[in-house]
């Protein structure tokens, strides 16, 4: 690419990208900001790994997008590279079940996957506790997204397991993180007794960004990401404006790259605010698009449903469901609730006359937007 950005058009195989994977959700940036008293926090807490001791149990609350899964990156990166310890990092919208996050750990330890079936889950987790014990390794495990946990009704079983294993198995050293994104989930509150009495955790809370902060980060990024000159102050401010608006630094960061794919479009070596503005709307979808992503194809079927009979009774849409999938209406509910809680799906219950208290149905999103990304 030449010195000067603004200088004719772009060619054919030319772009206005230093570094595209630095847009992506799985970086890591170098340069971690406004988030130092947090990081200090979770070093405090994973810190006893490093002698040989168990982690202390902590727990990591905030909005999305506010950076709890890359502070959780970025320590188990350094804390992983130390002698004696494994770290474990799971996104439990993908592994929802006890069996999944166990099998995601093993994975991690032994560089191969368990079989998919003929073991069982005591075996399983025999195998890595005694990996543990026999290498004399301290494990530290993030349970990432752990709200997904709480929606299957996996999450007692899931933590008891992980918190008892010195007792199950002798020498077994093993720290967890937990990182909920639902602020309405009360964690402590809604586990078993049983965890409730070995689970005391740090708590670590991520607020969300102010818009100095985010034109920091974001500024970071540009540097790292477009070559010199793609992106003036004015196109900045104006999406770190709409970033802020969301609350959830990810759509600023999405946002940046779909505007360089936008200004690409246009054979510019420059992003301006029509670009910013144009690809604002897909890039507020960015929450939504990923709750999508970790629905089963019931949820999402359920989801479409919804969708076409937007703002009808909870019984009305069963029918419609059921005519669709044969599932019964128990499990119907459960999802109902579990999208409810994701943010997806507003249920409230409302008086319905001669028939009592009865939920309606109403998508949290434009509908045609989320018919769009299913």
């Amino acid at each position: 690419m030449r010195d000067d950005p603004d200088e004719g058009m772009l060619s054919w195989d030319e772009t206005v990208f230093r570094d595209e994977h630095v847009f992506e959700i799985d970086y890591v940036p170098e340069t971690f900001e406004h988030r130092e008293t947090q990081l200090e926090s979770l070093k405090y807490a994973l810190r006893p790994a490093v002698r040989g001791s168990r982690p202390l149990n902590t727990m990591v609350r905030g909005p999305p997008g506010t950076g709890k899964t890359t502070a959780v990156q970025k320590l188990f990166g350094e804390l992983g590279a130390q002698g004696g310890v494994q770290t474990v990092r799971v996104n439990c919208q993908v592994d929802s079940t006890r069996y999944a996050v166990f099998s995601r750990i093993f994975e991690h330890i032994f560089e191969y996957e368990p079989p998919s079936s003929g073991i069982s889950f005591k075996k399983l987790f025999g195998q890595i506790t005694d990996r543990l014990v026999e290498e004399e390794q301290v494990l530290a495990v993030a349970l990432d997204d752990v709200n997904y946990l709480f929606y299957e009704n996996e999450v007692s079983d899931t933590l008891y397991s992980l918190l008892r294993a010195h007792e199950a198995h002798s020498g077994a050293k093993i720290g967890v993180v937990v990182v909920s994104s639902d602020l309405s989930l009360d964690v402590i509150d809604e586990l078993d007794d049983r965890v409730q009495s070995v689970f005391r955790p740090e708590e670590v809370f991520f607020p969300v960004y102010g818009v100095d902060e985010i034109v920091d980060i974001l500024r970071e990024r540009v540097r790292r990401g477009f070559h010199e000159g793609v992106v003036g102050a004015p196109e900045l401010d104006r999406v770190a404006e709409l970033t802020a608006e969301s609350g959830d630094l990810r759509v600023g960061i999405d946002l940046l790259r779909r505007a360089g794919l936008h200004a690409e479009m246009r054979a510019s070596r420059t992003v301006n605010i029509e670009d910013v503005e144009a690809a604002y709307e897909k890039s507020k979808y960015v929450h939504l698009s990923r709750s999508l992503r970790g629905l089963s194809d019931r949820e999402r079927e359920l989801v479409r449903v919804i969708a076409e009979h937007d703002g009808s009774q909870a019984g009305e849409v069963y029918e419609a469901f059921h005519e669709e999938t044969d599932l019964g209406y128990t499990r119907y509910s459960e999802i109902v609730n579990k999208l409810d809680r994701l943010g997806l799906v507003d249920a409230d219950y409302a008086e319905i006359e001669g028939r009592g208290r009865s939920r309606s149905l109403t998508l949290s999103y434009d509908s045609e937007a989320v018919l769009e990304r299913l």
